[in-house]
């Protein structure tokens, strides 16, 4: 059989589908809904029909046009179509399920293809990052995904396991005509700086990819300033994600930048760019970038953010257009997706309120799989491999010893480094701590407790451990960990007693990773990440109840908590922790798992200086 995407099926697709636009091959069905959004010229097309062979479009006309005939005439009077949504920078990771049921997640909001920013799970397997993703499509499921193997594997030259270079990536261009691209580039540092050790590696994947085509994905977060800005262009990274305010967004669409905004930032840019006057849309995106699958069931997916533009001062014509040609343009798919036009899928999304963006259906591959919001369509059984599941390896069970941080002999107290969530300053703050039968104490008067990294690749156990400040819980004997530490995702965990730690590392190691937490010396929730240790195979509203759990033991938690320099890290349960583990542009100092660059794990992340965390 020839593998769906390939040169040689779409010949004799589209050879096919001639035939069909020239009436003389019958089509399958003929749908006509009252009107269309023509995303090329963003304007609308009234009383048309759809012709539809073999999950592509053949014909799009007036109603009456189609030159042959159809085994089925589907009427939709009163609903407008709009083609399939597309995500242009996203972690299916983030959703917390596997593709196959992702796909049953968010197709029926519309989101009908995604790009696949794969970061994440290249990190844990890169050799099979094109098999996981691939394999549901091959298996029917309805979500066309476009991966872009990660770039940051490792996500800086001082963190070790998983890597990818050129060589890794031409071989990834090359295996599939889906993959569009190299993941954002993150290690900035690595880019513009010859001397870091990363830098080599960074532009043999971009040249790999230029060469085959491809698009270089950024991330600019932190590069505010004029000649950075310049410079992250200049660097060929065609876009950026991480604009917080209008006035940053402006400066990097003007530099030529493909601009990716998300829907926390996304009334403040949207409003401020039209207030700015920009008229031309084209260069501009909504991305999802991470949202669980929690969040997803209770306010939406892709038709939350066209939503959100809408709101925000957009016609809804153009919103729509950030979410279908535009993406495709940009990841250079649009002989696929973006458009309800010839050749393209059958995936349209019907409106029964354009205003609202209110969706009746979604169709996909030339079938309704959804009804109002509600998938209709059948989930494939994928029995993933030992490869997906057994990637939690520490190699031995941890005890409290492997978190315990020695004091010098015949102290009484000890200077320590200290971070707190989101720390993105030039320096790491110093505090003085307790020390006990010779070991350092955390102090929960300083709102200080222990944070750790448990490298999970390896097999040898190697744990990082030093102080945080304003995070963590303060009962006794409480500690929470997750196997989801973006990016290089070893198992961080915070805890007011070692023996807690080792308790909630050791139960996340026996379920192949997730969530535990340990309250007072008791297992008290976990969640299961059993693919991975990123994602489950399960409906999304199963999770969604296994972290309602988890949210109602940890409300029993008293959490400690100071403001930090993140707009959302907030006061309760420290979900958001599991992106303090970042090494990227801002972050300069950060805990790692222990390395030969950095045998105790704190080093700053920019020049790969490496520090005690006591003395």
């Amino acid at each position: 059989m020839t593998e769906e995407f390939s040169a040689k099926y779409e010949v004799a697709l589209r050879q096919s589908l001639i035939a069909v636009a020239l009436g003389q091959t019958e089509a399958d069905l003929l749908l006509r809904p009252a009107r269309l959004l023509d995303t090329n010229s963003g304007l609308w097309r009234e009383d048309v029909e759809i012709a539809i062979k073999d999950g592509r479009i053949a014909h799009v006309g007036p109603r009456g046009s189609f030159a042959g005939i159809a085994r089925e005439i589907i009427e939709r009077p009163g609903l407008a179509a709009v083609p399939g949504l597309g995500e242009v920078h996203k972690h299916i990771e983030s959703s917390h399920v596997t593709p196959e049921y992702e796909a049953a997640l968010v197709v029926p909001h519309g989101n009908t293809w995604t790009c696949e920013a794969s970061h994440e799970l290249s990190n844990v397997l890169p050799g099979r990052t094109l098999d996981f993703w691939l394999a549901p499509r091959r298996k029917g499921s309805p979500l066309k995904i476009f991966p872009l193997p990660g770039s940051a594997v490792p996500p800086t030259a001082w963190e070790h396991g998983a890597w990818l270079d050129g060589n890794d990536q031409s071989r990834f261009m090359a295996e599939s005509p889906l993959v569009a691209g190299l993941d954002e580039v993150m290690d900035w540092p690595a880019v513009a700086d010859p001397r870091n050790p990363a830098h080599e590696r960074l532009w043999s994947m971009i040249e790999a990819t230029w060469n085959s085509r491809g698009v270089v994905e950024g991330h600019g977060a932190g590069i505010r300033d004029l000649p950075g800005i310049n410079a992250f262009a200049a660097a060929g990274l065609a876009s950026d994600h991480e604009a917080w305010t209008a006035e940053e967004a402006f400066a990097k669409l003007q530099a030529g930048l493909f601009l990716e905004i998300r829907i926390h930032t996304g009334p403040e840019i949207i409003a401020g760019l039209i207030e700015r006057g920009l008229t031309d849309w084209s260069q501009v995106a909504l991305a999802t970038d991470d949202r669980p699958a929690s969040e997803v069931l209770e306010s939406g997916a892709t038709d939350r953010n066209v939503r959100m533009a809408i709101d925000a001062g957009l016609s809804p014509e153009t919103a729509i257009q950030l979410v279908t040609i535009n993406p495709a343009r940009h990841m250079r798919v649009t002989q696929w997706v973006g458009s309800v036009s010839p050749g393209r899928f059958a995936d349209i999304v019907l409106l029964d309120d354009v205003d609202s963006f209110s969706i009746a259906e979604v169709w996909a591959d030339g079938r309704q799989v959804s009804s109002g919001t509600n998938y209709i369509a059948d989930i494939p059984q994928i029995d993933w491999p030992k490869w997906a599941r057994d990637t939690i390896r520490i190699g031995r069970e941890l005890s409290q010893a492997d978190f315990q941080i020695a004091a010098s002999p015949d102290r009484a107290t000890m200077q320590a480094a200290v971070l707190r969530p989101f720390h993105w300053t030039e320096e790491f703050l110093t505090c003085e701590l307790p020390v006990s039968d010779g070991l350092v104490q955390r102090d929960t008067d300083q709102s200080i407790t222990k944070f750790a990294i448990v490298d999970r690749f390896s097999g040898a156990g190697d744990v990082s451990r030093m102080f945080w400040k304003g995070c963590g819980p303060s009962d006794p004997d409480t500690a929470l960990c997750c196997s989801m530490a973006h990016d290089k995702h070893n198992i961080w965990c915070v805890g007011s007693s070692d023996a807690a730690m080792a308790t909630a590392v050791n139960a996340c190691a026996q379920q192949y990773g997730g969530w535990v937490l340990v309250h007072k010396g008791d297992v008290v929730a976990t969640v299961a990440y059993e693919i991975a240790g990123l994602m489950t195979a399960r409906p999304a509203e199963e999770l969604a109840e296994d972290m309602q759990a988890l949210y109602r033991a940890g409300q029993a938690v008293n959490w400690m908590y100071e403001p930090s320099f993140h707009p959302r890290w907030s006061p309760g349960f420290p979900e958001r922790l599991a992106f303090a583990t970042l090494t990227c542009s801002p972050w300069h100092w950060n805990l790692v798992a222990p390395s030969a660059a950095a045998p105790q794990g704190l080093v700053n992340v920019r020049t790969g200086e490496a520090h005690p965390i006591v003395w």
